[in-house]
Order: C-alpha cells, then structure tokens, then sequence
C-alpha cells in the first residue's frame, strides 16, 4: 500500500491576500485544503507518515543560497524596519542581473514575482516543512520503500524557480523530489497535471537533458502565468527537446485532457524515464474556484489510471487543488485508480 507523507508545521502558513485585477481577495491556498486532502487519505486508508529532516542540502540542490537566506531572513528585517504583518512586493526589477539590493523592499521585489508569495512569521516554517515532505516521499521511493509515494505538499512549488517565489509556491517541491530521485536514475520526468504551468520548474530543469519536464495546463495566453508554458518552449542549449508544454484552451474537459495526457505518456517513454515524479494538480477540476479547466471526478479518475500504467517508480507530489466541493472527492478518484491501494507494496520499511 501507497504511503503518504505530511506535516503538521505546514498548516502554520496563511497568506492571507493577494491582488488580483487590482482588487484585494482572500488567497485560496489556505489550510484546509490540506485538512481536506487528509480526508481522501484516510477514505484509502493510506499510512501518513511525518517526514524526516534532511536538512538543507536537497534544498540547496535546487534553490540558491541568496534565496534561502533571503526566505528565512526578510520578516524580521521587514518587522524591524517598520513593515506591515506580511512581506509583500510593492516594485519589481526589469531584470534581476544588477546588484542584489540592500533595503528590504528590494529584496522583496527581487525575489517574490507576484503579489500571491506573501511571508509571514511562519511561512519559512511551512514552506521548509512542505519541502522535508517531498523530500521523505522521494527517498521513500529511491530507497527502496515502495515503487510509489505520495507527498502531501502545503503550500504547493512549482510556480517557484532558483530564486523566485510566485503562484503561492515558495520552495519547488517536485523539483528536490526529482533532483532526489536523480540521484540514483539516470533519466528522471516531471509530469505537472496542474490546471497553472509549471513555470518555476520549467525555467530550473530548462537547459538539462537528464530530467524531462512536461505540463499539462490552461493556455498561458489567456491564463495565469502568462509569460511561460507555450508549446514552442521547447528547452535550451543541452536541454532542447526535453521540455514539453501541452497547452489547453479555457473550459476543456476530460477528453481534451486525456488527449494531451496520451502525447505526454509517450514522451515519458521515448525519453526512457527511470523514474518519474508527478506534480498532481487537482485544480483543473471543474469545480475548483479558478475555472481555468473542466475535469470532473471521473476524469481525475481516468487521469490516475492511464499514469498508473508507468511500470518506473513514481512520486506524486502534491500541487494546487483549491477549496471545493469536489476537492477531496477528485484525490480520492485519482489515488485509487493510479493503483494507491492495491500494487504498490512496500519492498522494505525503507527510512522513516
């Protein structure tokens, strides 16, 4: 039977708000979610697992350390110099190839791409604890635990890149679980059914050839991220032909996703993949509050099952999926048909 890793300290992050269209909302990416995943879970039964600390190393393996120091540093410089409860951007550079400025509302700027990232006193705590999830989920499968695992990440990762939080993500946990798995296979893929592009992890894998990157997402010229997730974007200099964008018109339904999916399980194959990890987004749901996509439960369901057919061993690691009534309803549909339950039996207790 699947494992299943988690967190409590994850639940301690709260952004709060962002803008969006120039009006202040309520950020969706917010506790319950996760409180809410716990239920398809233990609706299979599955074991959950607190993770281990590993310690900053896998981290560092995919963030840089101006960035790490800056996530763990900025709210009390921010507090101190006057700010408000949460670090949030208000000027952005044209490009980040200057000097690294001093004030903190620069390093804000640098380093937080929207309005969506915000810090709090505890959002290194849950991002730190959300990236030890992925990580534990990846050595589960790397050393030999199980052929699969599944992380319960919260908040998501793959909006962020090496230095640059956006899209809620702070620490891009899909890539430290593929960059952990790389450490034993040769060849590893980055399979993102998330309604976004998986922007972040595109720009970090997008001139290597050892690990294939491939989303499945609403077409970015109509919807968030916008500037990234074309289909031309194919990979640069020794990473040409190992990205791969598969990009939906708003409203597609399952069979529009199915399809894309088929090309996608192709690629995986003629790439050889050793293993692969799946950044599992639930929000192309068509009940998730974002509406981008129109997948129903059924199709989640159909989605688990065609990448339940990978025979190489696979992390899922958890992305967005928002507050609906559907949520857990669409996990559980996915789990149980990708095979949760029933083929992926612990090979030894592997590390805890």
């Amino acid at each position: 039977m699947m494992r299943a890793y988690f967190s409590d300290d994850q639940l301690r992050h709260h952004g709060k708000t962002f803008i969006v269209a120039g009006e202040k909302k309520p950020i969706p990416e917010v506790p319950e979610r996760a409180e809410i995943l716990h239920t398809a879970i233990a609706r299979l039964g599955l074991e959950v697992c607190a993770p281990s600390d590993a310690g900053m190393a896998p981290i560092a393996a995919i963030h840089d350390n101006q960035y790490l120091d800056f996530l763990q540093t900025i709210y009390p410089e921010w507090i101190a110099a006057g700010g408000s409860e949460l670090v949030i951007p208000n000027i952005h550079p044209f490009d980040r190839n200057g000097p690294y400025p001093r004030h903190h509302a620069g390093k804000a700027g640098f380093h937080l791409g929207d309005t969506s990232c915000p810090i709090s006193e505890t959002t290194w705590q849950s991002a730190y604890a959300s990236a030890q999830t992925a990580i534990s989920a990846a050595r589960h499968v790397r050393d030999g635990g199980a052929q699969s695992a599944y992380a319960l990440c919260r908040p998501p990762g793959h909006h962020a890149s090496s230095n640059l939080a956006g899209g809620f993500c702070y620490l891009n946990n899909s890539a430290i679980a593929a960059q952990e798995l790389r450490e034993k296979y040769d060849r590893v893929a980055i399979l993102d059914v998330d309604l976004h592009h998986g922007n972040g992890t595109q720009h970090i894998f997008y001139e290597r050839s050892d690990i294939l990157t491939l989303s499945i997402h609403a077409d970015p010229m109509d919807f968030y991220p916008f500037f990234w997730g074309n289909a031309e974007e194919t990979g640069a200099k020794d990473g040409i032909g190992f990205n791969k964008n598969y990009p939906l018109a708003l409203g597609s339904g399952d069979d529009v996703f199915l399809a894309a999916l088929d090309r996608a399980m192709v690629a995986i194959d003629e790439f050889g993949a050793d293993a692969v990890v799946v950044a599992l987004g639930l929000d192309a749901s068509r009940d998730d509050p974002f509406g981008g996509l129109a997948v129903s439960p059924d199709g989640f369901s159909r989605i688990g099952e065609k990448i339940g057919t990978l025979t190489c061993p696979t992390v899922i690691v958890q992305e967005g999926g928002y507050v609906s009534v559907t949520l857990a309803e669409n996990l559980y549909q996915f789990l149980s048909a990708f095979g949760a339950t029933t083929k992926n039996i612990s090979i030894s207790e592997g590390p805890k």
